[in-house]
């Protein structure tokens, strides 16, 4: 029987990913991240066109689910190793603090990750007060 209800799951991810990418072929979803993010990040990373795509999917998402009392939400970001998905995580973190989420926790498999974590975070020139 949880075979059944994985195979469920899978589909309706499946179906979810399907119908967020084809309002991005057709411009429904406008690919851009959210100015806040891109201000508050640290300046040194260039955000790439993929990871600005997986902002405008999140945003569209949580925005789509604002009202929902199925929280919290879970979503999973599938990029491949080096592609950026420690920056993506602290401008989603960043996003959320700012629509008034106050608790995170990060687990990740080396100290390494945590480092580039706060140096993403720890950009001077930042409207977060730290």
């Amino acid at each position: 029987m949880e075979s059944c209800g994985t195979f469920f799951r899978l589909k309706t991810m499946q179906t979810l990913a399907e119908h967020i990418s084809t309002k991005v072929l057709t411009g429904e979803i406008p690919l851009v991240a959210n100015r806040y993010i891109t201000t508050n990040l640290n300046l040194k990373f260039q955000l790439r066109p993929y990871q600005i795509e997986a902002f405008a999917r999140f945003n569209f998402h949580l925005n789509q689910h604002q009202n929902s009392t199925n929280k919290p939400i879970q979503l999973l970001f599938q990029m491949a190793t080096g592609s950026g998905k420690t920056l993506v995580m602290a401008g989603l973190i960043l996003d959320l603090y700012r629509r008034g989420y106050r608790n995170f926790i990060f687990f990740v498999n080396s100290s390494n990750i945590i480092e580039k974590t706060r140096a993403n975070f720890l950009n001077s020139l930042s409207s977060i007060p730290i």
